[in-house]
């Protein structure tokens, strides 16, 4: 697997589907070796989940959204918090990603936690976001907030993803 670079990006950018939709601003969130993702909604997690082998008792948490104070800042207290990006992923089935937190929010006390996005999956993806800071931690609606890096495969897949989570939040 190879990491695609910020010329390979844009080419993808470009295509149909585009790699990415509803960017913020493409020419800043284009990285030399990724896509940053930016804030849509903030929410909290309420009630316990569950996961088995065969998804027949999984259960999601159900999640209350925050509001953005009218400057569009929140401030988070110390805790875990489910956000949804901006941005809509269209993965191609010779490609695979991973995601990372920017640097600046590990710098202050929070962090990012992501899934693999798997070829073919298409979405707007939800991560987990914590808040490790005893003071807290302020986010402005449309923050960049990850990189999102994607790798070729050696060889496309057969079947591209199809699990529940295909199209998830389009319709935001």
């Amino acid at each position: 697997m190879a990491l695609l670079s910020d010329k390979e990006l844009k080419k993808l950018v470009q295509g149909h589907p585009p790699l990415l939709e509803n960017a913020v601003d493409l020419k800043t969130q284009l990285q030399p070796n990724g896509l940053e993702m930016t804030l849509k909604e903030v929410r909290t997690i309420e009630g316990p989940g569950a996961v088995d082998f065969d998804n027949s008792g999984r259960v999601l948490p159900e999640s209350r959204l925050l509001d953005f104070d009218e400057e569009g800042w929140i401030h988070l207290p110390k805790g875990v918090y489910k956000v949804i990006f901006n941005e809509i992923v269209n993965i191609p089935k010779n490609l695979a990603a991973t995601a990372r937190p920017r640097s600046t929010l590990i710098r202050c006390g929070a962090t990012l936690e992501t899934a693999v996005w798997d070829a073919g999956y298409r979405g707007r993806s939800e991560s987990m976001l914590v808040v490790y800071n005893p003071e807290g931690f302020r986010l402005r609606k449309n923050a960049r907030i990850m990189q999102l890096l994607f790798q070729t495969l050696e060889h496309e897949v057969e079947n591209g993803y199809s699990g529940v989570y295909q199209n998830e939040n389009t319709e935001l």
